[in-house]
């Protein structure tokens, strides 16, 4: 407790103001709270004061390791705070750089006030840009906190948040795969129902096939037009035979 008492003492002597706020995830109901490199935080909404109007603030992303020596002097875009040399040679970087306007209190209504943290692709391999927000490149745990810098001087800061575990990607090999599981008798015996299945509906259709073509020809004998066969007789002669008997 002494030690503690000490190190708040000795943090507002050098004009730097320890915020009781520890950085949380984002509401549970929000999809894809943890991917296998994103994790989705609350913005720090009424954390920071009047008094760091004028201050930059990052977001610190670190391994549980380097908590414990973390030495807020070292600023963001040295190669000790670079992402791309995260966590190798970097047991920390440093990120999403804002200013109090941002982070406005209270919240306007209907604003979405999280940070995706990850979500840059783009800068993942280009120096230039040792600030970026890019995929994080393992399950973690990371461990991550507020930071904010006038200049190159730190002057607020909140507490570090909780140990922050991703989701790891399942291996392929135990993804379920159709048939698995299953003994060879049903494998055939499903195989075997199948032929019969296409079988049958083949010998469904050409009975249709058979019966269309059979109705067609008979309707066709039907509306033939018949020859009708007219005999003529020639009458002059009974005209004739008449006159003679007279």
């Amino acid at each position: 407790t002494m030690l503690l008492l000490f190190l708040l003492l000795l943090a507002t002597a050098h004009g730097l103001d320890k915020l009781p706020y520890k950085p949380t995830l984002a509401s549970p109901t929000m999809g894809g709270l943890k991917t296998t490199s994103t994790f989705v935080l609350e913005q720090p909404r009424c954390v920071f004061t009047e008094a760091q109007a004028n201050a930059v603030i990052w977001l610190v992303v670190a391994v549980p390791k380097a908590v414990a020596k973390f030495n807020n002097s070292v600023g963001p875009g040295t190669p000790e705070r670079a992402f791309q040399r995260f966590p190798t040679s970097a047991p920390a970087y440093m990120t999403l750089n804002t200013t109090l306007l941002n982070y406005p209190c209270p919240k306007p209504p209907g604003e979405i006030t999280v940070l995706r943290v990850g979500s840059e692709t783009s800068c993942t391999r280009d120096e230039k840009r040792p600030t970026c927000n890019g995929p994080l490149p393992s399950p973690g745990p990371y461990r991550v906190k507020f930071l904010a810098l006038e200049g190159s001087k730190p002057v607020a800061e909140t507490g570090w948040s909780e140990p922050i575990t991703l989701r790891t990607a399942q291996p392929p090999n135990s993804i379920p795969v159709m048939g698995r599981g299953h003994s060879a008798g049903m494998i055939a015996l499903t195989s075997i129902l199948s032929i019969l299945f296409a079988i049958l509906l083949a010998g469904l259709l050409a009975m249709l096939v058979f019966w269309g073509s059979d109705a067609c020809g008979g309707s066709s004998t039907f509306n033939k037009p018949e020859a009708v066969t007219v005999r003529r007789y020639n009458t002059h002669h009974v005209h004739d035979q008449a006159a003679a008997q007279l």
